[in-house]
């Protein structure tokens, strides 16, 4: 497929980009950061988030993955909340494009605005926005460690260079996450994130209608599940909405395990986890350990978290999440 190749030669790009960065730097971060400068930051947080929640649900994922996102590109600095007049920003590059729910991190923002003027940043609004959907969904909750400053460059090309397609295969994946600092448990982990929100038709079409090129099907996936992706995603169709978790999509559970397992992973990025044992046997794992899962997500998002921090006096405070100061 023309688009793997291309990735392909991106990805090694990639990585010789973040060998010779600093990869995960957490020092000054800490839980309760905000303890004496805005203690009800995180209260703050929550309240919003949960009333947007009530109004449109299927905001959970996105928002969820608006912190992987943004971890991923230049670290977690809220660099991916950065607008560009020109459109090159990295929420305008095409991974970023299907992300919804920009509009309700800019009402918490403004909501901490008026509260604690010039004190949380965009970077820890976006982790504590993703910890607050998992638990508002189901999942169990963590404690997230805050100090993040907010970067002031975002570029689209970063973002199409560092955040993995639907298409990637195993050994993308896991180099990808530990040049990050992250494990293969963490991949796996964190993959389980795929339990709620939605994608889009163009994600999965390649996969349905010309795998290698040649108008084919990808045969690792089980073929009733394609009749049922290919009724929803006629060809040409690339704005459709997908569940990822079809039956579960708003709740944060182990239920897409339980889909990989049975090779319904919506994305060719799923489906590898297979091709890995130490992958593989995670995911048969927590079909029946769930409540593992939970607690590991929260290790792993930690983690997460941490990658190429901003903390003391680099970046800045941005008082608006799309603008610089």
């Amino acid at each position: 497929m023309a688009t793997s190749k291309a990735f392909s030669g991106l990805f090694l790009l990639s990585i010789f980009l973040l060998s010779v960065f600093n990869l995960c730097d957490a020092d000054g971060l800490k839980v309760g950061f905000y303890e004496k400068t805005c203690p009800q930051a995180e209260a703050i947080v929550e309240k919003v988030i949960g009333d947007a929640l009530s109004i449109a649900p299927t905001l959970s994922g996105p928002i969820l993955r608006m912190h992987f996102h943004d971890c991923f590109v230049r670290g977690c600095d809220g660099s991916l909340l950065l607008e560009s007049p020109t459109k090159q920003a990295e929420r305008d590059a095409i991974p970023n494009q299907s992300i919804i729910g920009f509009a309700i991190i800019d009402k918490v923002k403004s909501a901490l605005e008026k509260a604690c003027p010039g004190v949380v940043s965009c970077a820890d609004l976006l982790a504590i926005a993703a910890r607050d959907v998992t638990v508002a969904t189901g999942g169990e909750t963590w404690k997230v460690e805050t100090g993040r400053r907010d970067g002031r460059v975002s570029n689209i090309t970063e973002a199409l260079l560092n955040l993995f397609p639907p298409f990637a295969n195993i050994t993308q994946l896991i180099t990808g996450f530990q040049l990050r600092g992250l494990t293969v448990k963490d991949l796996v982990v964190l993959s389980g994130s795929h339990t709620i929100g939605t994608s889009v038709c163009a994600a999965v079409s390649p996969r349905l209608y010309n795998f290698t090129g040649k108008g084919d099907t990808d045969p690792t996936l089980d073929p009733n599940y394609a009749i049922r992706l290919k009724s929803k995603c006629k060809p040409g169709d690339l704005k459709s909405r997908l569940e990822m978790d079809p039956g579960s999509f708003k709740t944060f559970d182990t239920s897409y395990y339980n889909l990989v397992a049975k090779r319904r992973g919506l994305f060719n990025s799923d489906s590898a986890l297979l091709d890995n044992s130490e992958t593989r046997a995670y995911v048969l794992q927590a079909t029946s350990h769930e409540s593992d899962f939970l607690m590991d997500f929260g290790v792993s998002m930690v983690k997460m978290g941490r990658i190429e921090v901003l903390t003391g006096k680099a970046g800045e405070i941005r008082r608006v999440c799309t603008k610089v100061n």
